[in-house]
């Protein structure tokens, strides 16, 4: 390849050169090598300043472009080698094995790098955003050449809450897992808090006590999202049951749902038209033909008193 590649300048270089025809693998090396300066200076300039715009750190531009100059400079050489070289074939194939074997061996740091390189450009999140890769949740607060570092949320705790513990996930394996970020577009999104209200009570009553309470607590919200709380209805095995739908602040959802349940259990204990509902059986004896003994309306609870039980 390089062979075919220098004999047609060689031919082509060979008269100008006069005397100095013998040291026609000099002038090429040199000229190749300033080609190659001059491209590396060129591209590299460039490349700063879209890193510099784009980059999260200074420290990982300067760390990018210490592996950029190193990469240039062993291409460079092979090159310069190659137009040196009397021997064109030996040392392609030479050239050839030792990047296939550094290629094989730097396989992971230069995937790495490349992941690196697809946040820069696509910006699948940025530090300061809420993700989930590889079922871990956290927030970012470090991109670097080859890793990401999450504060994590959950995982040690039920719920979303910062456990304070950090996570450090490879860039490398960013090509094979699917990325959930809760704030790309926006800030906030949707969460609700269900609950389950009896079928005897008022379910407008209840609505009205639900969406109350998430007025109450997202007002703010409210204001800047222009998105009404709302509550969508179903049957369930006790009861009929209300999931309560607003918009949240994505890393404050598990405070906001909880002042939004204190408020609900408030509302509730103050309506007398409406009641939780719990899993119960109920036992009615009936009154026999006859009789004059009324008719018996018992609830059982799953677990029997202690009563019960003596």
């Amino acid at each position: 390849m390089f062979a075919s590649a220098l004999q047609p300048m060689n031919e082509a270089l060979a008269p100008y050169l006069g005397p100095f025809a013998q040291y026609d693998g000099v002038f090429l090396g040199v000229i190749t090598l300033l080609a190659f300066w001059l491209l590396y200076k060129i591209t590299s300039k460039g490349l700063r300043r879209y890193m510099q715009y784009r980059a999260h750190k200074e420290e990982n531009v300067q760390n990018f472009f210490l592996i950029w100059r190193y990469v240039w400079l062993g291409i460079g050489i092979i090159f310069v080698l190659v137009g040196l070289s009397g021997s064109i074939a030996t040392l392609g194939i030479s050239a050839a094995f030792l990047g296939m074997i550094l290629g094989w061996s730097l396989q992971s740091p230069v995937t790495g790098i490349a992941a690196w390189l697809m946040i820069l450009l696509k910006r699948p999140f940025k530090i300061g955003d809420r993700i989930i890769i590889s079922g871990i949740t956290g927030d970012v607060v470090d991109i670097n050449l080859t890793h990401i570092q999450l504060n994590q949320v959950g995982g040690t705790v039920a719920g979303e809450e910062l456990t304070g513990r950090s996570v450090l996930i490879p860039n490398a394996i960013l090509f094979q897992q699917i990325i959930h970020n809760y704030t790309l577009t926006t800030k906030h999104l949707l969460d609700e808090v269900v609950v389950t209200i009896t079928f005897e009570s008022d379910v407008k009553e209840a609505e009205k006590i639900l969406i109350r309470a998430a007025k109450l607590v997202t007002k703010t919200i409210i204001e800047k999202t222009k998105h009404q709380p709302f509550v969508r209805a179903e049957l369930a095995d006790s009861g009929v049951r209300l999931r309560l739908r607003y918009k949240a602040l994505a890393t404050a959802r598990q405070y906001t749902s909880s002042e939004i349940v204190r408020r609900i259990i408030k509302g509730f204990k103050l309506a007398e038209n409406v009641h939780f509902a719990y899993p119960h059986s109920e036992v009615i004896y009936r009154m026999k033909k006859g009789s004059i003994t009324p008719p018996i309306h018992e609830e059982q609870s799953p677990i029997p008193h202690e009563a019960e039980k003596l």
